[in-house]
């Protein structure tokens, strides 16, 4: 997660998931689908991709997509027609028709939810939980005391989650953010009532004139965060919930994290094999982060409605597993199995944290996906950071040492000259880790309340374009392994002319110090480079069976 200041909040909205850079002008809503050699604009050449299938008559196959996510919104207008139908299951019959363990997944499941209906909200940073697992072993001990390979390793992330969890920790910062948080509650309570709406943005403020102090304050904040965020969708509801998860953050320097998930789910959190818990819940109340994440790759094209996605031939299936807050390594890898064994060919993963206590059973998924021949997606993060020489996860390196993952696309976000620059200000880098450049900044699309659109910005919103840019390519050659399309999208990847900003020192740099492939990814030029291939044989990765113990 980012830090913030307690005055500008721009800089926190929506949390590790979308962060502000402000337009130097008025951007077309969809300029991250646009050619830049005939607009200008530094999009993604999308209609080129499409005349490009056209002139040889090609026929698309539909793809399956997951979205492993906060929740999607399953009555959108342009979401609805293009959710992933379990085709073996029959709605609202309680049995689990399929016998797959999920009873009434029929647009995918939710598995940070509870078979009573309650669903997990907001979350522990994962930095915490380490620190608060680990202190009564490990503080006041020093490397003399870590006798074993595994002590050792233990005793550094330990001392790293310390670090991160009180030293990281301004006292004074958190002191202002609990008096602005108390301010802009009492705030919120009198607009809410002097509007009679439980949700409002700047649009519903524009003619409201607040004679109470907490409510005129309130009413700025939320105006100067969607100004910064050049958009006017951000609701006082996101205001307040990313407000509650700094507090949390505050109060995890002396005090054990509230074990959230666990009063919920109710499943054995130590055990990777217990895997049958959750509930069909897509929505669950936080839904804005993974509905926009879903539009951006498949939002009905050329309906008239709102903003086009980018494919046009796919289903989206919808996988909860990301909270407000850190998510837990054991949802992500039941989340991306789920995916798998129901046939989605390539998932987008648009969440990130700085621990991974049990990232044998990420790996596990990973090796999985890739037996299956299923393409992962992530996104980089929105630290301003170096993720070469950082921790970043989930990461394609296996915790045992025996390699890595190949069938894994992690991505930055790119912007436009007019937007704030070709890179994104925000956007974590890496010339080893960061395989690729995609558009994320000022993003329209697909936002909940069934006709809501809207911009966001982050390498969430990257991922996704990249994902849906996959999800055209195998539309269109079916055949194409998950290697190959990793290898489609990167090695099409367009080189900028011009040095771009580091997002971390702000230096001018190529964007080759930045990524792997030193390009910002192209439909276009990707659906040339998949038509020139030949078809290479499926690699296939064994899964990994791990013995583990009752603590996992």
């Amino acid at each position: 997660m980012n830090k913030i200041t307690t005055i500008a909040f721009a800089a926190m909205l929506l949390g590790a998931s979308a962060f502000a850079q402000k337009s130097k002008e008025e951007v077309p809503k969809n300029w991250y689908q646009l050619d830049p050699a005939t607009t200008g604009y530094n999009g993604i050449s999308l209609q080129k991709a499409y005349d490009l299938v056209k002139s040889k008559n090609l026929k698309s196959k539909r793809v399956i997509v997951a979205v492993i996510d906060s929740g999607i919104d399953t009555t959108h207008e342009d979401l609805k027609p293009i959710l992933w139908t379990n085709p073996k299951e029959i709605p609202g019959n309680g049995i689990d028709d399929d016998k797959n363990g999920y009873i009434d997944d029929v647009h995918g499941w939710n598995f940070i939810g509870g078979k009573d209906g309650r669903n997990v909200k907001e979350d522990s940073y994962e930095g915490a939980r380490v620190y608060h697992k680990l202190k009564e072993k490990w503080e006041g001990k020093t490397a003399a005391d870590a006798i074993t390979s595994a002590d050792k390793k233990e005793l550094a992330d330990f001392e790293r989650a310390k670090q991160k969890t009180v030293g990281d920790v301004n006292p004074q910062q958190s002191k202002q953010i609990e008096f602005m948080y108390s301010k802009i509650v009492k705030g919120d309570s009198v607009i809410k009532k002097e509007l009679g709406k439980t949700s409002y943005t700047t649009v519903d403020l524009e003619p409201y004139k607040p004679t109470d102090a907490d409510a005129k304050m309130t009413k700025a904040i939320l105006q100067n965060i969607s100004k910064a965020n050049n958009s006017t969708d951000i609701t006082n509801e996101q205001l307040i919930e990313e407000l509650s998860g700094e507090l949390r953050k505050g109060e995890s320097a002396t005090q054990a994290p509230v074990a959230y998930r666990h009063d919920i789910v109710k499943d054995d959190e130590t055990n990777i094999n217990d895997r049958n818990y959750g509930n069909n819940d897509l929505l669950a109340s936080t839904p804005m982060h993974g509905t926009h994440c879903a539009g951006i790759i498949a939002a009905i094209r050329n309906n008239g409605k709102g903003m086009d996605g980018i494919a046009d031939n796919v289903r989206i299936m919808a996988v909860r597993a990301v909270p407000d807050g850190d998510e837990h390594d054991k949802d992500i890898a039941n989340a991306i199995r789920y995916a798998v064994d129901n046939g989605a060919q390539i998932i987008s993963m648009s969440f990130g944290k700085d621990f991974s206590p049990e990232k044998e059973w990420v790996d596990d998924a990973f090796r999985y996906a890739a037996s299956k021949n299923v393409l992962l997606v992530h996104a980089a993060g929105n630290d301003s950071k170096n993720v070469d020489t950082t921790y970043n996860f989930p990461n394609p390196y296996f915790v045992n040492g025996k390699g890595r993952a190949e069938n894994i696309i992690t991505v930055g976000a790119a912007g436009d000259l007019k937007n704030g620059g070709l890179t994104a200000s925000f956007s974590n880098y890496g010339k080893k880790e960061v395989d690729v450049f995609a558009p994320g900044v000022n993003i329209y699309s697909t936002l909940p309340g069934g006709k809501n659109y809207g911009n966001l910005s982050g390498t969430s919103m990257a991922c996704p374009v990249v994902a849906g840019i996959a999800a055209l390519l195998l539309e269109y050659y079916p055949n194409l392994t998950a290697v190959q399309l990793k290898e489609a999208i990167e090695k099409s990847a367009v080189a900028p002319k011009e040095k771009v900003n580091n997002p971390e020192t702000k230096e001018k740099v190529s964007l080759s110090e930045l990524s792997k492939t030193g390009g910002f990814v192209n439909a276009y030029e990707a659906m040339k480079y998949a038509g020139n291939m030949q078809k290479k044989p499926i690699i296939k990765i064994p899964e990994t069976k791990i013995k583990r113990s009752k603590k996992g």
